[in-house]
């Protein structure tokens, strides 16, 4: 069975050696897999959330674009497109957004930080927060759930996000009685690479401490003999740990290289010869990407004709056909055709009102579940088990409660009254 894996790209500056190393990469290098089927995206319509400037977002777009071909990325083995040129997806949006419980919504964490930054800074609590930034996690699924990812890879600040999705997707297919949705899975590497900066801190742009992906040779060779390094001399023995130059020459070097260079730290290298050793090294990989990436900046127009030429392809096989279906599921339908509506209707209001038990890991490794009402609001929560099906046991035990006595445990935790916690239990049973 083929896995269909997606992956979101913002389009936000160039990128730099930290964003190659941890992110451009190793994702090329896994959408080569056997059995995969991968999705890249350039998110454009996400990046409208943070920047409203339409030539920044025009440029970098297409830098972006251009960085991840000249990677290696092959836009004819896997689907490379843009999150604009699949309107569908924000018909979507739409579909997903009635069903969406705002309570979930609220405690999204990024709308939550906002908050809680107002509240520091004594504001209203919506002071200065955008929809689009409420609304993130709806398009963030709705990119998912188009294409039917099986798998996404994200940082662990975007776990929220995808448990989000999942229950955006189990409600409407409960509502509409029928699994339109697979319910995707969080992908996180616990090896993904983060490389130090000129400074020594994580390469990010926030410190501006970055060694951008594509400067000329002799720009990248003054940044990386820019690179901030002790005070020893030649001949004084030089330590690997915590050594920015020396994890930086590591992501480009193999073990046998890395071992000789530590070897050559131990023996006492002099910072110049080291630097021009990691500056050789970076540049050998690098150049022929660089030729690459020159050359397609040059001919922006021929991105743009892969971009449009895959997201149509897309929309053809994939977006339409779903489109057309979930149309019809949610009752935008030819008028003509209208038979058992008011039954139908019926049937949908019941199923739209039904309680929902979700259940999930945490970063904590441990596993989870929580109670929610038809309107999204959360009634119980559940202490962490060590697997799955310990969690799913009491799930079961407690769906089968029918006094107050049986919601005393120290596994759960009540987060309403007594009496909506029996009657959620109760519509749940019915409902079976």
């Amino acid at each position: 069975m083929t896995t269909r894996v997606l992956t979101g790209i913002t389009p936000s500056g160039t990128p730099h050696l930290g964003n190659y190393v941890g992110a451009i990469r190793p994702a090329i290098a896994a959408s080569r897999a056997p059995g995969i089927e991968s999705f890249f995206f350039l998110a454009d319509l996400h990046s409208l959330i943070k920047s409203q400037e339409p030539e920044r977002t025009q440029r970098s777009t297409l830098e972006i674009a251009a960085s991840w071909l000249a990677c290696g990325l092959d836009p004819d083995s896997v689907w490379f497109y843009r999150q604009s040129d699949i309107p569908e997806t924000t018909e979507l949006m739409w579909f997903l957004t009635v069903v969406a419980g705002k309570g979930i919504l609220n405690r999204a964490h990024a709308y939550k930080a906002a908050v809680d930054k107002n509240r520091e800074e004594q504001l209203d609590d919506d002071a200065g927060i955008t929809a689009g930034l409420f609304m993130y996690p709806v398009l963030m699924a709705a990119d998912i759930l188009i294409f039917n990812a099986h798998k996404v890879p994200v940082g662990r600040d975007q776990i929220q996000h995808i448990e989000m999705a999942r229950d955006f997707a189990q409600r409407f297919n409960h509502i509409y009685g029928k699994e339109y949705f697979t319910l995707p899975e969080v992908i996180i590497d616990e090896q993904v690479a983060t490389l130090a900066g000129l400074d020594g801190r994580k390469m990010s742009k926030s410190y501006h401490n970055t060694i951008p992906l594509f400067v000329p040779r002799e720009e990248l060779r003054k940044l990386v003999f820019s690179i901030v390094t002790d005070s020893r001399a030649p001949g004084e023995p030089k330590d690997t740990e915590g050594s920015a130059l020396f994890q930086m020459y590591q992501a480009f070097a193999t073990p046998e290289q890395t071992a000789a260079f530590a070897q050559a730290f131990a023996a006492g290298i002099g910072w110049g010869d080291a630097k021009q050793q990691l500056f050789e090294r970076i540049d050998g990989e690098l150049s022929p990407l660089r030729e690459r990436y020159n050359a397609l900046m040059a001919e922006p127009e021929k991105i743009e004709a892969i971009l449009r030429r895959r997201g149509q392809q897309l929309r053809e096989q994939f977006a339409i056909p779903l489109l057309k279906e979930l149309r019809h599921a949610v009752g935008l339908r030819d008028l003509s055709s209208a038979g058992d509506a008011p039954k139908a209707v019926a049937v949908a209001a019941a199923k739209a009102a039904l309680p929902l038990f979700k259940q999930y890991r945490e970063k904590d490794g441990r596993f989870y579940f929580k109670l929610l009402d038809g309107e999204g609001q959360l009634l119980v929560q559940s202490e962490g088990f060590d697997s799955p099906r310990d969690a799913g046991q009491l799930i079961a035990v407690l769906k089968q409660a029918e006094q107050g006595d049986a919601l005393q445990s120290e596994l759960f935790r009540l987060e309403a009254g007594v009496e909506p916690v029996l009657a959620a239990l109760r519509q749940l049973r019915e409902a079976d």
